[in-house]
């Protein structure tokens, strides 16, 4: 079967590439319907990646978050129009210790090999999560974003002391909203405290127990356990300020990413005895997990609408270069491709 796939082949410039799609195979196939624009895809379009790594990667088909229809299952199991999230890590061998998605051997959509950004994605069986049938689209779009918040949940909830009266997250974006949301709706009985530097985005954080500006939080202000979700050049400046206001022994998870080496205090890392770890990226349990979530607790889908931003119809290459653009120059939310290819 022949598929258009709309790869990336320089930044900004996007080209219409004819491939076959073997349909003897187990895979199934997926029609995209809504497609989320990630900063790791604006790095790629935009050209900001160091050089060396733009040679290595494309041309390449961009988009990692994003939920389709079944068009063919050759088992049919999944009848033809099942609403799916596609998840973008795929693993190609197994291990009792290291989860797929930090697995060297992995691979992940739009980063190696081509994105959702096709006419028709072929997806390994073990990698489309059903999705539920009263689910907002256009919040289902980026469930792949949030599922790397519940793995980081996942991942704190086993390394961290049962002491978590209040904890802190740094930021006021989207991984800081979404993370703030689902540490109040696991751990209902902890405080959640925002720290960012931009009002009008804190405002969105209504679930929070309260908000402070960076530049003026309380010297005496103590916190259990930290969340950084800030990345590029803010990173050091967050993790240094969790180090200041975490008590003894707390967990510090970094969630942010900087193209760059981070200065921080290892010092009072080592005096404070604390826990530094990372999560990138997450699994088709982390998928799983979450819309059972969803399904529990709806009103958390309720509160993720208020980040959907804006949403452009894409019929041609020009849409796409489009919705890219006014990604770039938006203020906050998710901007979101309804792909009507």
């Amino acid at each position: 079967m022949l598929n258009t796939v709309y790869r990336l082949v320089e930044p900004r410039r996007i080209e219409a590439e004819f491939c076959d799609i073997d349909v003897a195979g187990d895979d199934i196939l997926i029609r995209p319907t809504h497609l989320s624009i990630c900063n790791a895809d604006q790095r790629y379009f935009q050209g900001t990646r160091p050089a060396e790594i733009l040679r290595k990667k494309l041309p390449m088909a961009l988009i990692h978050e994003g939920i389709g229809r079944v068009v063919y299952d050759p088992k049919k199991e999944l009848p033809s129009g099942t609403r799916v999230v596609m998840v973008p890590n795929t693993p190609f061998e197994d291990d009792p210790i290291v989860a797929e998605n930090y697995r060297r051997s992995s691979k992940f959509r739009a980063s190696g090999f081509d994105g959702f950004m096709q006419d028709l994605v072929s997806m390994r069986r073990d990698r489309i999560v059903v999705l539920p049938d009263d689910i907002n689209e256009y919040v289902a779009s980026f469930t792949e974003l949030v599922s790397v918040s519940y793995h980081t949940i996942d991942r704190f909830l086993t390394r961290s002391h049962e002491r978590r009266d209040v904890l802190g997250v740094w930021g006021d974006g989207n991984v800081a909203f979404i993370t703030a949301l689902l540490l109040k709706k696991r751990l209902p009985e902890s405080k959640v405290l925002i720290f960012g530097k931009h009002e009008y985005k804190m405002n969105d954080f209504v679930f929070a127990d309260d908000c402070y500006h960076i530049d003026d939080i309380p010297g005496d202000l103590l916190i259990d356990h930290g969340f950084e979700c800030v990345g590029r050049t803010g990173v050091s400046t967050s993790i240094n300020q969790i180090i200041d206001h975490i008590r003894p022994e707390g967990c510090i998870a970094t969630m942010g990413v900087s193209e760059d080496n981070v200065p921080i205090n290892t010092r009072m890392i080592l005096e404070k005895g604390l826990t530094l770890f990372g999560s990138s990226r997450s699994g088709v349990k982390d998928f799983e997990n979450l819309l059972n979530l969803y399904r529990e607790k709806p009103e958390i889908v309720e509160y993720l609408q208020r980040i959907v931003g804006e949403t452009i119809n894409v019929k041609t290459i020009e849409d796409m270069t489009r919705a890219f653009d006014t990604d770039i120059q938006k203020k906050g939310g998710k901007t979101i491709m309804v792909w009507n290819k």
